[in-house]
């Protein structure tokens, strides 16, 4: 029986190099879904697919994570407009913000966005990322922060944004969440997961108390050390890996 997230047609000349990425961005939402990493029907995972034209692809506006497919991923330019035939549309709120990153940093392939409890915590924080635990270590040098601006409807936030990040992998968006970019989805993956893990100590260390900071040249060699994000040992292809096989013991589906 089909469902509302089953109906889209794709174009007849899709790219090899297309279908593999919508299955790869597809198994993502399942995976963030997995990990509980969902906001209902918002936020966003983007990747761009290679070639001249700076298109993207996007999830489906009003499906839950777990609805997304490789076929009803969305096509869309740099200004949210959607190429092909497509019934479904994509988030301006989410696409702004995504937008500016994917323009603005040349290796921005993928770029991925949570409103996750932990990492809303910290973006509150006036203190931001604390660097007491094994993975806040991991991103030393490597965060970014950005200020609360209201929802990212408004074009002309985009080069504030870009000046933000600069070239910083793992992002605090203030009083709103968290962001990640990678030149591939394993990649940005591997970022938003540290950070992520990051925050989630953080939050449930605060209940006991004081923390032991880690000093700086610790945190130093921690982030050199890293492996998760080093090209060498596949910036986090394994891990993503790994967690996509899971995703098939539950439901293959989203390779459709």
């Amino acid at each position: 029986m089909k469902t509302l997230a089953d109906s889209i047609t794709l174009e007849e000349n899709i790219t090899e190099t297309e279908q593999a990425l919508r299955a790869e961005l597809a198994a993502c939402y399942r995976i963030f879904a997995m990990l509980g990493w969902t906001e209902l029907i918002y936020n966003h995972i983007t990747v761009r697919i290679p070639g001249p034209e700076k298109h993207f692809l996007i999830n489906p506006f009003g499906l839950h994570y777990t609805e997304v497919t490789a076929s009803n991923l969305v096509k869309i330019d740099l200004d949210g407009n959607v190429i092909g035939d497509s019934k479904w549309k994509a988030n301006p709120a989410g696409f702004i913000l995504h937008s500016a990153i994917h323009s603005g940093i040349e290796n921005a392939h993928c770029v991925m966005h949570t409103h996750t409890t932990a990492g809303c915590a910290v973006a509150c924080s006036a203190a931001g990322l604390s660097r007491d635990n094994f993975y806040a270590a991991q991103l030393h040098n490597r965060v970014a922060y950005h200020d609360f601006e209201g929802i990212t409807v408004h074009a002309d936030e985009q080069p504030r944004v870009q000046r933000s990040i600069g070239n910083r992998q793992a992002v605090i968006l203030k009083n709103h969440g968290l962001l990640s970019w990678g030149s591939s989805i394993p990649e940005a993956f591997a970022y938003l997961w540290t950070l992520q893990r990051a925050c989630e100590i953080q939050v449930a260390g605060a209940a006991l108390g004081p923390t032991t900071p880690i000093p700086e040249d610790v945190q130093i060699k921690s982030s050199i050390d890293a492996l998760q994000f080093d090209p060498r040992y596949g910036a986090g292809r394994d891990v993503f890996e790994a967690l996509r096989r899971q995703v098939d013991t539950i439901d293959t589906n989203y390779k459709n």
